[in-house]
């Protein structure tokens, strides 16, 4: 037997392989950046690490043994120094995208972890095959900051499939739109008018919160933040905080929330705390140049006009009070049906036969 002749049954006695081919080995070596595999062909195989992963940082001995088994593709039959260039990472990526391609089709809900954030959205993978969710359907609310998502694990549908293009597209939104119209649907069959319910706050504007009841929100307007007078809605409420609200109306899917209870109505109890002679004291809440609202308590304001504040002549309230000075005076007239109160300085004056005299006052003619 020639030299020559035993040199080609050895050649023989190898498999033979092609480009594109999955084949399977035992790894010989490990480096930091690199595998080397026992492919049952004349050469051995070899796959570099970005060949391996899409982490350029990753040290290949940290995940691979030598001994373990592992299937690859084939890249180049001879990489140029007699050996066969193999991809794990594309073998995954091709097995990714037929089960990516299955999802499509079942539109069955993917999880992945998202590996990338990116200026337009996020990139996912799933067995090495890359999903791009942009930042439009991400979320079913606009999200100026996707970094809070980095390294966490999403669920998503794939909406399109063309990996000849890579373009393979995620869908967040739609399955965080099916839930809450879910929760929506289950939170209206049992919820009334009237009832006493939980929730927190999502937003806050200057004319009101936004409230989540968990599947709808409801909106608790400034007006109805207190029985007291509200100025800034921000200074009484923030996001993230927990509220408890009664429904005050429900019209279709909006939903009217009060902090108002009815049990805590200042009005129940103020015809006898309030009735037409009792002194009383309050706070400049606002004033008009015909009058001073005084705040006796969250919710009741009465009338001290300009003419019922000193028996001198004052041309407007301002003139001798300011917004927060506490004032002491007469209830003159009182009207529950109404809701008003009318009050008197002037009355303590005569009672007291003392004239008070005010810093901002006029001065008056001297005798």
């Amino acid at each position: 037997m020639s030299e020559q002749s035993f040199e080609q049954m050895l050649n023989e006695s190898f498999k033979t392989i092609h480009t594109g081919e999955v084949v399977s080995g035992t790894v010989l070596d490990v480096k930091e950046d690199q595998i080397i595999l026992n492919i049952g062909y004349k050469s051995d195989g070899v796959i570099t690490r970005n060949e391996y992963t899409n982490n350029n940082s990753l040290d290949l001995r940290t995940v691979v043994q030598i001994g373990d088994e592992l299937e690859a593709k084939v890249m180049k039959v001879n990489d140029g120094d007699g050996q066969v260039s193999l991809s794990y990472r594309r073998l995954a990526a091709d097995r990714g995208n037929k089960r990516l391609e299955e999802a499509f089709n079942n539109h069955e809900v993917l999880k992945a972890k998202v590996v990338q954030v990116l200026n337009g959205g996020l990139s996912v993978l799933v067995d090495e095959a890359r999903v791009f969710i942009p930042a439009s359907l991400v979320s079913d609310s606009y999200e100026r900051d996707l970094n809070k998502y980095a390294d966490q694990e999403i669920e998503f549908v794939i909406t399109e499939f063309n990996p000849r293009r890579r373009r393979i597209i995620g869908d967040r939104k739609q399955l965080m739109q099916a839930a809450k119209a879910e929760m929506q649907k289950e939170l209206f069959s049992r919820i009334k008018v009237g009832d006493v319910v939980e929730g927190t706050v999502k937003n806050v504007t200057n004319f009101g919160a936004f409230v989540d009841l968990g599947g709808a929100d409801g909106l608790l307007h400034i007006s109805e933040m207190s029985w007291g007078r509200i100025e800034n809605p921000k200074k009484v409420l923030k996001s993230g905080d927990r509220v408890r609200v009664f429904i005050k109306e429900i019209s279709g899917t909006k939903i009217a929330l009060s902090l108002k209870f009815p049990d805590q109505n200042p009005w129940i109890d103020a015809a006898e705390k309030y009735a037409q002679g009792k002194i009383v004291r309050g706070r400049v809440a606002r004033m008009t140049d015909f009058g001073a609202f005084i705040e006796l308590e969250p919710g009741v304001d009465a009338l001290l006009h300009v003419s019922q504040i000193a028996r001198k002549h004052i041309d407007k309230p301002s003139d001798v009070l300011e917004i927060g000075d506490e004032i002491e005076a007469e209830i003159v007239e009182f009207n529950a049906e109404d809701r008003k109160i009318s009050l008197s300085m002037k009355a303590l004056e005569n009672m007291q036969g003392d004239e008070v005299v005010y810093e901002d006052a006029a001065p008056q003619d001297e005798q």
